[in-house]
């Protein structure tokens, strides 16, 4: 498979703290990989950094084959890569339509955007229901379901998703995850950030297990899900 996304050795720094030590991961195309760990672990500082913000002080991002390691997030953005970062980010005194319209603010093909609104409320239905909804009235689920429209408007062929289930009832969970499956069936490669690691590795093809900014384990997503340390520490089995 063809690496749509490389990191190599990627070290990142918040002032004076280094929080990613050389990270490698592969993102290919057409692929859900998952990174999971504890809080702190630098999986949120590694989706952030392949966006440009920060940027790495030490080696090498290429998206599609271009080097990207020193590109400001929104030219990342215009090449194809879209976040839904954590905590939602919406502006919450807009409608839905308003801050779906957001995300698709770099592109060119105005034409096609009926087509894509229509692609986000056939994928979240309740969103359709809620157009003209202030965002900031939503709950939890509808407004993730908004933020992740949202992203999905840019078209993006590398879509992020950062603790996409945090905080929301389980029925939006297994709404997210469907959605996330049925995203990347249409032919978006994802890279997910998830608490939920058990449902994070059921969806995934590949994860990347992240400890204190260091890559611990790697591999095969249902082989993680049966590592005996991945069960002991992120799924909560004793």
């Amino acid at each position: 498979m063809t690496a749509l996304l490389s990191v190599r050795g990627v070290k990142a720094r918040y002032g004076s703290i280094i929080a990613l030590h050389g990270i490698d991961l592969d993102v290919h195309d057409g692929e859900i990989v998952t990174l999971i760990g504890a809080n702190g672990a630098g999986k949120s500082t590694l989706m952030m950094t392949i966006f440009g913000k920060p940027q790495a002080f030490e080696g090498r991002i290429e998206y599609a084959g271009r080097d990207i390691t020193r590109l400001a997030t929104h030219q990342i953005a215009r090449l194809g890569v879209a976040q839904s970062p954590e905590g939602r980010k919406l502006f919450p005194r807009m409608t839905v339509t308003e801050n779906l319209e957001m995300g698709a603010f770099q592109r060119r093909d105005r034409s096609a955007f009926k087509e894509d609104i229509d692609r986000v409320f056939t994928l979240f239905p309740r969103l359709a229901e809620r157009q003209g909804q202030k965002a900031g009235t939503m709950s939890g689920g509808e407004q993730q379901m908004c933020a992740i429209g949202r992203a999905l408007m840019a078209r993006p062929k590398l879509l992020m998703l950062d603790e996409p289930s945090m905080g929301l009832a389980p029925i939006f969970v297994e709404r997210i995850f469907e959605t996330i499956v049925e995203v990347n069936r249409q032919g978006t490669s994802i890279l997910l950030v998830e608490q939920n690691a058990l449902m994070a590795l059921e969806v995934a093809n590949r994860g990347f297990v992240l400890e204190t900014g260091h890559v611990a384990l790697s591999g095969d997503a249902k082989e993680l899900a049966q590592n005996e340390q991945v069960r002991k520490t992120y799924l909560g089995e004793t």
